[in-house]
């Protein structure tokens, strides 16, 4: 049986990063980041979102501004071509 993560792929979904960068809650002025990761649809990203209304709704640091990388993991295959071949015997 394939994996969780795999069927996930096959649903379209890719890997997420996201850098959160959040404020302190007892100093304001310091900035701190927590990175995220999980399987998620571009461009909706609906788990981050899920996660970023945790994020607000339970914990005391204040958002102040999210990065998001996305790579799909699945696509297409690469093909190369040959330009020289060599036999050996």
């Amino acid at each position: 049986m394939a994996s969780r993560e795999f069927r996930r792929m096959l649903e379209g979904y890719g890997l997420t990063t996201a850098n959160i960068f959040y404020r302190l809650p007892d100093h304001p002025a310091i900035m701190q980041s927590y990175i995220w990761q999980d399987y998620d649809l571009q461009p909706q990203f609906p788990q981050l979102r899920k996660f970023l209304d945790f994020w607000q709704r339970s914990l005391d640091g204040r958002l102040h501004s999210v990065q998001v990388a996305h790579s799909g993991l699945i696509r297409p295959a690469e093909i190369s071509l040959v330009d020289k071949e060599f036999r050996l015997h």
